[in-house]
């Protein structure tokens, strides 16, 4: 003789059954919407699923689900290799001070109409919205890295600036991240704050970028070697080199999918262009490195640099993050943070 279950039982097992179907439901439709994007008719949309994809740690075995391994590495590899020329610091120059009266727009269109020596600007694009911080004294802009806690875990952009008293900041570069979990403490290139190095074994990658001593804006430097020569105080490395010397980058090393990216350029009057824009949300999907490269042209970027993106870009501006973190487990620890100090310091000497 069978027992009969409870209303509550019969319930709460109907309820499983129909969140199991939702489930299946939902897992089978973003596998068609997948499946139509990689074996449909536009070679476009499946490159910049594949590129979207395999930009980020934790869902890059997707394209794997619908394309072979050959197929992958087949769209991964147009994407080249840079081969740059050097700054040329002779194109960048760097007042001896900040002009007093900068409520007037300035060469490019902008007004510090408030007078504390940055203008945040909101940008847009087709797939994406964002804001530009132009920081009118380079001198303001340090590395912020705190080598005490490699290994154990890193800070994030709010943490940064509260431990250097700063006023803003964008995440830096990139950093080792096993299993697409990682706690954001190492960096995976070389990284200078204050003039010294830190994890210089990591070499500075293929996209480094840093302020030397007089606060002039190096991109691509390409060894631990070029960037003593060129006493860089404070730079990390990701990339691509997105700018170099007023023209952007060419376009088949810019090639990407969608994602939420964060990048740091310089005008050349020497103010800092720091730019971070949204993903991964309805009213922004992300921008493509030739995106961030527009945009920095369209601000007057002599020389710009991608920096580390996806669910790491985030900027901290008036007591605040603007944009929301692209990931649902809370904002992400990093280990190197572009940061604005306050006006009057001598930034550049710790």
């Amino acid at each position: 003789m069978t027992k009969n279950r409870s209303p509550v039982g019969r319930f709460f097992l109907r309820l499983l059954a129909v969140v199991l179907v939702t489930l299946l439901i939902a897992v089978g439709f973003l596998y068609g919407v997948m499946f139509l994007l990689c074996r449909g008719p536009s070679q476009t949309a499946k490159e910049l699923f594949v590129l979207s994809t395999r930009e980020t740690s934790a869902i890059g075995f997707l394209p794997r689900l619908c394309l072979s391994a050959e197929e992958i590495d087949e769209i991964l590899s147009r994407q080249s290799r840079q081969a740059l020329e050097s700054t040329d610091v002779s194109l960048i120059s760097v007042p001896q001070q900040t002009p007093e009266d900068t409520s007037r727009p300035d060469a490019w269109g902008y007004a510090d109409e408030d007078g504390d020596g940055m203008i945040l600007v909101p940008v847009t694009g087709e797939s994406f919205t964002g804001n530009m911080l132009i920081v009118l004294d380079p001198s303001r802009v340090i590395l912020g890295c705190v080598p005490e806690s490699f290994y154990q875990k890193g800070y994030t952009v709010e943490q940064f600036v509260e431990r250097y008293g700063a006023v803003a900041g964008i995440n830096g570069g990139g950093f080792e991240d096993p299993g697409g979990m990682g706690n954001g403490s190492v960096p995976d290139t070389t990284s200078i704050s204050y003039g010294v190095m830190y994890a210089g074994f990591q070499g500075p990658g293929p996209g480094f970028v840093g302020l030397d001593d007089k606060c002039i804006l190096h991109v691509g430097l390409g060894s631990n070697d070029a960037i003593i020569a060129a006493n860089i105080q404070h730079g990390t490395g990701y990339g691509p080199v997105l700018v170099v010397n007023g023209e952007s980058a060419p376009a088949e090393s810019l090639r990407s999918g969608l994602n939420p990216r964060t990048a740091i350029g310089q005008r050349s009057d020497g103010a800092i262009l720091m730019l971070v824009i949204n993903g991964r949300q309805p009213n922004s999907l992300g921008a493509t490195y030739a995106d961030e490269a527009e945009l920095m042209l369209r601000f007057g970027a002599i020389n710009a640099c991608n920096l580390d993106g996806g669910t790491s870009s985030l900027m901290w501006f008036d007591g605040g993050y603007l944009g929301n973190s692209a990931t649902v487990v809370g904002i992400r620890t990093i280990p190197t943070c572009f940061l604005v100090m306050p006006e009057g310091g001598d930034s550049h000497e710790s």
